[in-house]
Order: C-alpha cells, then structure tokens, then sequence
C-alpha cells in the first residue's frame, strides 16, 4: 500500500511538473493560431472558435509585412550569432578547461576561480563602461560584437562544465596513446573528445540556447535590422497603440524550433557511455 502511495505521489509530481512546463507552450502555441478578436474576449478564450496559419504564412512568404520581413532577418542573425559563438566556446573553452583539468601550472586554481567569477557578474552591473568600451572601439551595431559579448559569458561556462568531465578520465589513457604514438592533438582529438561526448553535447545545447536566448546584449548593442537578433525583433511587433498578441505568439513559436530541434538532435548523443571501451581501473 505504501508503495502504491508513493508511485501515486511521484507520477502525480511528475504530471504537475510537466503541466507546468508545458502549459505556457501550449499557450503560446493556441495564440499562434487564434484570431484576434479570440486574443481579445472578455471572458478569455482558452480555445479558439476558428483557427488560423495566416501569421506563419506572413511571417515566412508576405513580402509586404515589415514585421515579418525584420522577424526574418533578425532570425538569421540570431543564428549566425549563436553559431559561431557556441563554436568559438566550445572550441576555445574545450581546451582551457582540458588544461586546467590535466595540467599543473603556476596560478592555475587563481585563474579557474576568476573565470567562475566572471561568468558570475551579473551582465546590468558592467553595461555602463561596456557600452563606453564598445563605442569608442567603434563596433556598435555589429553582429560580431554579440558574438564577442556572448563569448565573453559563454566561455567560462564552458570551462566550469567540462573540466569536470575532463577530471574523470583516467590518465591510463593518455599513457595509451602515447605508447600507440600519438601527438598530445592526437590524444585529444582520438582518445579523448569521442569520450567525454555527452558532456559536449550538453556544454553545446547550453550555450546555443545561451546565445539564442540573450535579449540584453542584442537590446543595448543593436540598432538597425542588419545586427538585431530574434528576440529584439519579437519584442518590437508592439505598434504605438496596439499589440499584435498572436503575431507575438508566433514569433515565440517559430524562435523555439531551432533550439527545440538542435536538442532532439543531439540528445541520441547523450546516451552513450562516457568511458565506453576503455580500461578498467
């Protein structure tokens, strides 16, 4: 009885969990499809009488809607941003946090607490002199500018993940590899990317949805169409006197689909072993 309690309690969590998850989606989704003057009603409709896809219709083929035509541009910005930044991150974080995990070296813990502490600063407490600096650099309203802002913060996150997976690994190893021959590269690329795999996948999805995620850097550091991303574009579908709510909606649906499908992607990733095949201790 008791038992039967507690699955009870665990699938009745589970549920409230998911509902709670899933219900702003759902949402979104409803106001996606929904006319206006359903949006509208008072009382609220939760369900629309007729539905619509003439807003997803504007916003992929209406060369006469503006909203539509910046949703577009600033869509294709937001991946060229989150792209190159989670590849820059990845890359650059990988192999910091691989020597900060493997090596010994002079102010190495210093310098792993500082680049916690960094990602640590909240980003509102050094927009001010940012701001200035980016500037005077001259590189306002830049797509590389937000990737180098986000870098900035996706960096360290990528140290402060993976050197943990990195610690792991045996030093067995790496004594293998290098009695088969290979280069220091060699061990890292054959030996030890394929096995801390689900780690990068994990570090990958994090900071893609980072990046594509951010609205703040986009906000201060972008004002014309050629450099402002989703987010910023989503939030600009207000007019002066009126908010189109389910062209809002739709945005938000269409913004969440490359994430959605970069997670489902590569979550079969995951699922492997992060030592399969090695030694045993």
């Amino acid at each position: 009885m008791k038992s039967r309690t507690l699955t009870f309690v665990q699938y009745a969590f589970g549920l409230a969990v998911a509902f709670c998850t899933l219900a702003p989606f759902a949402w979104l989704l409803l106001s996606s499809i929904s006319y206006q003057v359903d949006l509208q009603s008072v009382p609220l409709r939760w369900l629309p009488e007729r539905v619509t896809l003439a807003r997803y219709s504007d916003i992929f083929t209406n060369p006469d809607n503006d909203m539509a035509y910046a949703f577009r541009i600033s869509m294709k910005n937001s991946l060229i941003v989150a792209a190159f930044v989670t590849l820059i991150a990845l890359i650059v974080g990988g192999l910091a946090a691989h020597a900060f995990a493997k090596y010994r070296f002079t102010f190495r813990q210093p310098l792993i607490y500082l680049f916690l502490f960094t990602y640590m600063i909240p980003s509102i407490v050094i927009v001010i002199p940012l701001y200035m600096t980016v500037d005077q650099l001259g590189l306002l309203d830049s797509k590389a500018t937000l990737v180098l802002l986000n870098l900035s913060f996706a960096i360290p996150f990528v140290i402060w993940i993976m050197q943990s997976y990195f610690k792991q690994l045996s030093h067995e190893f790496y004594e293998a590899a290098a009695l088969d021959g290979c280069t220091r590269l060699q061990t890292l690329r054959l030996v030890v990317v394929p096995m801390v795999r689900p780690g990068i996948v994990a570090t990958l999805i994090f900071v893609f949805l980072l990046s594509w995620d951010d609205f703040f850097f986009g906000l201060l550091f972008t004002s014309t169409l050629d450099s402002k991303t989703i987010s910023v574009a989503i939030s600009e579908f207000s007019g002066k006197h009126a908010v189109d709510f389910g062209m809002v909606a739709t945005g938000g649906v269409v913004a969440s689909v490359p994430p959605l499908l970069v997670a489902i992607f590569l979550q079969r990733f995951l699922v492997h072993g992060m030592t399969a095949g090695g030694v045993k201790e």
